[in-house]
């Protein structure tokens, strides 16, 4: 039941959409209209109204709206006889246009009445239309109506029109019937065709038809032009930003009335405050929200190329393309996972012959696949191709200088191959036209951590790589924790942060220019807070004790508080004064000119009226863990 209420309300927001792009379309069909009978020679008038009624019966033969279809397809094989100089129009042939336009106004607007319309004698019409461009490539002339009808009887007694055809197609008449009277019989020799009453009808030799006349009643009700409204409204992204900053705003403002004040009101006081100003800002927050399948859809032709250029055979599959997420983190990781779909398809996929010769199928696979849990959108691209081998990941690192033999060889698989992700570094020898220049997958990495994402990997070699992106579902709201550290307060985003705990000076070992202790059977790295924001050049942070400074201040008894963050799979601890609670902030990044400054990402005001400065977890680890000579011992001990 869940899974068909889902389904249900997918396919009433498409048809909103739908409706939203349809009422646009059959806008600008009325206009072009309204200029190309000013300037019948408006050859960009014609190719508009081609264009738009192709798109539209596009959109309503994939939404299932089967009449919306086969009058547009009818329009549109018209404007293409415009279009070709096949045909030339006259008042007669604007007047029926603007009815059919009206009709197709009618369906669309019907499929949220529910009110049926009916189209067929219009759509007659405008095939008799085509029919006679085709057939005659001339112009056709509007023919005057009969005003003597000849009256006659037929078997039923009533009133029969009767006109006399011709052999000549071109001198046959339109009949009016004037009065509504049951459906009439027009013969003409060996031909008989029915008339509807109220209708223009046009007889046509033996060999013409119209449409379905025969099994469908054709419209005889006089569809009016109306003014319609959809009921969506596009908004440009830049006014959704700044209603969000100015929610935003709000939320600080009620957390700093609550706090201010605390002890004097109870908190049912402001509850109905809290409730409503929550609801707004993550209403606000949902309208930004967009399917990942919006981007997803676009890789196809991303991965052809890319196939093409390796001269592979691949496929793409997509999965979970419902899956909603901030439409700024998804403009912002656009070109990373163009990226890493052509990567999959350059170091991952084999050759044919070369998938043949491993006893897989001579076409491989890459899966785009997107999912949500708790709070964050989970992105993976998985191809079953050869893996990665983290010997040859090493190997390659060495002799790129990126790391020493004696480092290289302390490092665990899983470090070792994330070292891709290191700027200038490419597996293969070759340089092609996707791989081998030694960038993207850094960028790919700034890209994620700039979001407050996470990237990880799994490989098996000849089975195939999984790379899996973790990022925050919206950039409005952050959870983080926050502690106390000199009397001022920070925060950390959760996405990094592992586990907090407390240890004791006797728990923590000094090893080379670092400090060590055992966290769930793992050695971690330890790094005292305040030593890290102590240093005056970040340059030098491998001088001699730089990070026993606070350590070998600390009374044996005193409990130290630690949180213990993580990135790409390496962990720290870092040593705090204080751990205060978690909470939701909206953080606002540094403005000019302390944009600069190396471990703050952005600030927000808590409900206290404070600043609070976010870490910038991604570029902390980054440094701590840097390779050089003077480090190897840091480095070691990061798995």
């Amino acid at each position: 039941m869940k899974d068909k209420s889902q389904m249900d309300s997918k396919e009433l927001e498409y048809k909103e959409l739908f409706l939203a792009e349809a009422l646009e379309n059959h806008e600008e069909l009325n206009r072009l209209m309204t200029e190309l009978e000013k300037n019948s020679s408006n050859k960009n008038a014609i190719n508009a109204l081609f264009r738009i009624t192709h798109t539209l019966k596009g959109n309503a033969s994939g939404m299932g709206f089967e009449d919306i279809t086969k009058l547009s397809h009818t329009l549109e094989d018209l404007f293409n006889e415009i279009r070709s100089g096949k045909l030339q129009v006259d008042a007669t042939i604007f007047n029926d246009l603007f009815k059919a336009i009206d009709t197709l106004g009618a369906l669309i607007n019907s499929l949220k009445t529910g009110q049926p319309v009916r189209y067929q004698g219009i759509k007659a019409k405008l095939e008799v239309i085509i029919r006679k461009a085709t057939e005659n490539n001339e112009v056709i002339s509007p023919i005057a109506p009969i005003e003597q009808p000849i009256k006659t009887k037929a078997r039923s007694g009533k009133n029969t029109l009767v006109t006399k055809a011709t052999d000549s197609p071109s001198t046959l008449a339109p009949v009016h019937v004037q009065e509504r009277v049951a459906p009439l019989t027009a013969t003409t020799g060996a031909t008989t065709a029915t008339i509807e009453p109220g209708v223009e009808q046009k007889i046509l030799p033996q060999e013409s038809t119209i449409g379905n006349q025969e099994t469908e009643k054709p419209d005889t009700e006089k569809v009016d032009a109306q003014i319609t409204f959809s009921d969506l409204v596009q908004v440009p992204v830049k006014k959704l930003d700044n209603l969000l900053n100015l929610v935003s705003e709000l939320t600080i403002e009620r957390d700093r009335l609550v706090a201010m004040h605390m002890g004097k009101l109870s908190k049912n006081e402001y509850s109905r405050l809290q409730r409503i100003s929550s609801d707004l800002q993550y209403s606000v927050m949902d309208v930004r929200l967009v399917q990942v399948g919006f981007l997803f859809n676009k890789f196809h032709r991303v991965l052809r190329d890319a196939a093409a250029s390796e001269n592979k055979k691949v496929s793409l599959k997509l999965e979970g393309t419902d899956t909603e997420i901030d439409r700024n983190i998804l403009q912002i990781i656009s070109d990373s996972l163009i990226h890493l779909i052509r990567n999959s398809v350059g170091h991952g996929i084999e050759t044919p012959a070369e998938r043949l010769n491993a006893g897989k199928a001579e076409t491989g696979t890459v899966t785009l696949r997107a999912s949500t849990d708790k709070d964050s959108v989970i992105i993976e691209i998985q191809d079953d191709g050869k893996g990665i081998d983290h010997t040859i990941i090493r190997k390659k690192a060495i002799e790129k200088g990126l790391i020493s033999k004696e480092a290289a060889s302390q490092l665990s698989e899983m470090d070792c191959i994330m070292y891709i992700f290191e700027p200038g570094f490419s597996s293969v020898d070759q340089v092609t036209s996707i791989s081998g220049r030694g960038v993207g997958m850094d960028v790919v990495k700034k890209a994620i951590d700039a979001v407050g994402g996470n990237i990880s990997l799994f490989t098996k070699v000849g089975q195939g790589t999984v790379i899996k992106l973790s990022l925050p579902s919206s950039m409005a709201v952050k959870g983080t924790l926050l502690f106390e550290l000199d009397r001022t307060e920070y925060a950390i985003p959760l996405t990094y942060t592992e586990a907090v705990g407390c240890l004791y000076k006797k728990d923590i070992h000094k090893v080379g220019n670092g400090l060590v202790a055992t966290h769930l059977g793992k050695t971690i790295s330890i790094v005292f807070l305040k030593d890290l924001f102590a240093l005056n050049d970040y340059s030098h942070h491998s001088r001699e004790g730089v990070f026993h400074t606070s350590f070998d201040r600390v009374s044996p008894d005193e409990k130290l508080s630690i949180i213990i963050v993580s990135y790409h799979n390496r962990r720290v601890g870092l040593v705090v004064d204080k751990l205060l609670q978690q909470k939701e902030i909206i953080e606002k990044p540094l403005a000019k000119p302390v944009d600069v400054v190396k471990f703050i990402s952005g600030v927000t005001i808590l409900g206290n009226g404070n600043i609070c400065l976010v870490l910038n977890i991604t570029a902390m680890i980054s440094y701590i863990f840097r390779i050089s000579n003077t480090a190897t011992q840091l480095q070691s001990l990061s798995a």
